[in-house]
């Protein structure tokens, strides 16, 4: 391969060819469908918190005073159990901060007879020109199906979501605080992969004209465009260049520090594990530990996280619910829940060893009925 070097042009700067430079910083949108795609469906840590919030607190069933609210939470659809769908809900929330279920009537009735699940990607608040919330607007193929409220004011959509301080008609995802961490947990996976299909090295930097010469733009360009396509990418690795013409071949090297991204990974990690409310120890993660133990991790995690969110929940829909049943409440049934097994034993030994207490009185304490 013959390059035409000789130049009339002598300037005393040196010409330089650099084959690796680093990435100039992006940062993702909030949006609802950036945080589905880029967040739950592109990151293993928030894939893993969203699982575990999601499956922990659709565990706890949900107890219903209504027989017929009760059945219509236990199977809501023919497609989905009342556990999937709650599942559905719980994992909505963590991810875009809002979720959304339909209640589906039949025709010269009130009472549901299905619940379905939302997209929040595909449902936006109506509003009138005082900021009163009259409807949903849910996007279905080119157009848009309007849910309004019903005549006595009650909605058939039900709206749960996270505190939002500047919006009161949406919430705000616990993946939004943390979008920056997840960016650059993303980044670094990006980057590490980069190094690795080049051999886990910059390349390095071609350099011409110790003599002052310096290479024309037509050489300039040639010489890219047959680095490019000789040398660059995963299956070029390691291929031997061939110099003439005055060409010196200087090789790069990142330093340890550089090359350790896996600690720039890990404090990524825990801070997307901070804003849902998951202890890093739980899934894996090194580094500073608040807990001792993992029982006791995994014990603040039920009780921090997964119960707060059971509970929120079940007032929502006891409220909703109530439009349409009589005298409904809904709460979590905690007394199969393993996670809570230590704390209602040592309950249980409490009230019983109350001797000053009656029977009527200690069962009221546990919750039970008289």
């Amino acid at each position: 391969m013959k390059w035409p070097w000789q130049t009339t042009e002598q300037k005393s700067a040196t010409s330089m060819i650099a084959l690796s430079q680093l990435p100039n910083a992006v940062w993702g949108r909030v949006d609802a469908g950036a945080l589905m795609r880029d967040g739950f469906a592109g990151n293993a840590v928030v894939y893993r918190c969203v699982r575990m919030i999601a499956e922990a607190a659709a565990s706890i069933p949900l107890v219903c005073s209504d027989q017929a609210a009760a059945s219509l939470l236990r199977a809501p659809s023919p497609e989905d159990s009342g556990r999937a769908l709650i599942e559905r809900l719980y994992a909505d929330l963590q991810i875009t901060g809002n979720a959304w279920v339909e209640a589906v009537t039949l025709m010269d009735e009130q009472v549901p007879r299905g619940l379905f699940a939302l997209r929040p990607d595909t449902v936006r608040v109506l509003k009138d020109e005082r900021g009163h919330v009259t409807g949903y607007g849910v996007r279905a193929g080119r157009g848009e199906r309007v849910i309004g409220k019903e005549a006595d004011g009650w909605s058939s959509v039900l709206h749960l979501k996270l505190y939002h301080p500047s919006d009161p008609y949406y919430g705000f995802a616990p993946l939004a605080a943390a979008r920056k961490a997840l960016d650059v947990h993303t980044g670094a996976t990006s980057w590490a992969k980069a190094l690795l299909d080049n051999a886990a090295r910059p390349s390095g930097a071609l350099i011409y004209g110790k003599d002052g010469g310096r290479l024309s733009d037509e050489q300039f360009d040639r010489l890219k465009s047959e680095l490019t396509a000789e040398h660059a990418g995963a299956a070029n690795a390691g291929r031997p260049l061939l110099l003439e013409g005055g060409l010196e071949w200087r090789p790069m090297s990142l330093t340890p520090a550089e090359m350790d991204f896996r600690e720039t990974r890990y404090a990524a990690a825990r801070e997307i594990a901070l804003a849902f409310g998951v202890p890093p120890m739980l899934l894996g993660i090194p580094g500073d530990n608040t807990y001792a133990t993992y029982k006791e991790a995994n014990t603040a995690f039920w009780r921090l996280t997964v119960l707060p969110l059971v509970v929120k929940t079940a007032e929502a829909l006891a409220i909703w619910l109530g439009g349409r049943f009589d005298d409904v409440e809904v709460g979590p049934n905690l007394e199969d829940v393993p996670a809570f097994a230590a704390e209602r034993e040592a309950l249980w030994t409490r009230v019983s060893d109350a001797a000053f207490l009656s029977v009527a009185e200690k069962r009221e304490m546990l919750g039970l009925k008289p």
